[in-house]
């Protein structure tokens, strides 16, 4: 277990002992921010000067990957609610950040990113979904964001890229459930990770200034923001698979120690590449050169397949006796999830065939 959650509260066996129903839906899914809040695990990371505990972007992605390997329902959540602190913490708006960082960082109110439209407008695979008109000093707000995760019943607060009328460069504001104009959708029918208050919002006349601005310019703030944004979001990845390569590693008895060898190398480069994102984010080498965090990304999404595969190798049959093996049919369908996340590995292999033909251009 990460050092840090160590320090912080090592028991996080309520993420285990509820991962099933958070998956289906079935138990109350706006307990799971406080729960997280109550561990202080969203304070990992955060500069202990603004209310957390100090050391870096990486300690969070450990502390998202200590619960994916519990619930990735969990993780998602975590991710979001973490996420959204990261904008705070990059933001130059120093009154949004006062007004709303301590009760995200308790887990009393949730944050949700919405900037996965953003990061794909970076990269030209679609245009931005709210539109601001300018009034005065002050905007009116239009448009849809049709997946956010985290938005809590008891109330949120999500980031969005806004596209402006009047040409200017785009922004990127936060707006919350209490504005008028802004209304939250049923929960989306996922086929996992059913307890993770996904939803869309429609955004309709609604009024905003410069106390919502998280950045004035989008195409500064997102690329500065993405190594946390797409890192954070690896902590799934990385302990789906840890997770599925220790159960492999427990079963490979009898006929299965066949399978020691490959679960050691998967296991083996899986470490490797968690400690090229450590790396790449202390260095900020992502920053200037995000095709090789795509690269990981493509990569340990391959890996949670291998993984998945492999404590099903290592399961045989009991894999499909939900009296013996609960944990593995979740797994398996927490597993189909993480290629599609946005960015997708379609849209990330698009995007670096993209830049490969621009090279040779």
């Amino acid at each position: 277990m990460n050092a840090r959650i160590d320090a912080v509260d090592a028991d996080l066996s309520w993420f285990s002992i509820n991962a099933e129903a958070y998956n289906l839906g079935a138990a109350d899914a706006d307990q799971l921010v406080p729960e997280l809040g109550r561990r202080g695990l969203f304070r990992i990371g955060v500069p202990q000067s603004l209310g957390g505990d100090g050391g870096a972007t990486f300690d969070g992605v450990e502390a998202i990957a200590a619960i994916a390997e519990r619930s990735l329902t969990a993780a998602f959540v975590f991710w979001g609610q973490r996420t959204f602190i990261e904008y705070l913490l990059q933001s130059p708006n120093t009154q949004l950040r006062e007004r709303w960082l301590p009760a995200l960082l308790t887990g009393e109110f949730a944050g949700a990113t919405g900037l996965s439209n953003a990061m794909k407008f970076l990269s030209g695979i679609e245009s931005l979904q709210l539109r601001a008109t300018q009034h005065g000093a002050r905007w009116e707000l239009d448009g849809r964001l049709p997946w956010v995760t985290n938005l809590r019943k008891a109330g949120f607060i999500v980031a969005a890229a806004v596209e402006r009328s009047d040409g200017a460069t785009p922004m990127v504001v936060a707006l919350t459930d209490s504005q008028q104009g802004v209304a939250r959708s049923a929960d989306l029918d996922l086929v996992a990770l059913r307890g993770s208050n996904t939803a869309a919002i429609d955004v309709s006349v609604a009024d905003i200034g410069p106390e919502h601005v998280l950045h004035e310019d989008a195409r500064s703030f997102c690329p500065g923001v993405r190594p946390a944004f797409l890192s954070l979001q690896l902590g799934m990845s990385i302990g789906l698979a840890r997770v599925a390569l220790r159960t492999a590693a427990q079963h490979g008895q009898g006929a299965h120690r066949i399978l020691l060898p490959r679960v050691g190398e998967v296991s083996a480069e899986l470490e490797q590449l968690v400690g090229a994102v450590r790396d790449g984010l202390a260095s900020r080498r992502f920053v200037a050169e995000p095709a090789a965090l795509f690269r990981i990304r493509i990569r340990l999404a391959e890996i949670v397949q291998s993984a998945l595969g492999l404590e099903l190798d290592a399961s045989g049959g009991r894999a499909y006796l939900r009296d013996q093996n609960r944990d593995f049919a979740r797994r398996w369908v927490e597993g189909a999830f993480i290629p599609v996340i946005t960015p997708s590995l379609t849209q990330l292999q698009g995007e670096l065939a993209k830049q490969a033909g621009a090279c040779k251009a």
